[in-house]
């Protein structure tokens, strides 16, 4: 299993609101996630930067870089759109963060 994580930025004021809204994640999209080789997956938020940092687990043969084409991926992107950082295609500006410790 193979460690990814990255960095998002939330707006000001809208920390409760990103809570609310993961508290009642779709079934529809926790499922394609799950499907698409994603598990134990966490997003952290720093509240003096505003910084969601994001961290999952990838399994063998996962198909993650397939899900910004998947409908309910779209679907809930335009549904953040209005709380976070993103792209003109509501996708959230993610910035890749490079491993340098684990420890188990």
């Amino acid at each position: 299993m193979q460690r990814a994580a990255f960095k998002m930025r939330l707006k000001p004021g809208f920390e409760s609101e990103y809570r609310r809204r993961h508290d009642a994640i779709w079934p529809e999209l926790s499922r394609a996630l799950t499907d698409a080789g994603i598990a134990d997956y966490s997003i952290f938020l720093d509240p003096e930067t505003l910084t969601l940092f994001a961290v999952q687990k990838l399994a063998e043969g996962h198909s993650a870089d397939q899900l910004p084409d998947h409908p309910v991926v779209r679907k809930w992107w335009r549904h953040m759109a209005d709380i976070m950082e993103t792209h003109p295609d509501h996708s959230p500006v993610c910035t890749p963060l490079a491993e340098v410790f684990h420890m188990d």
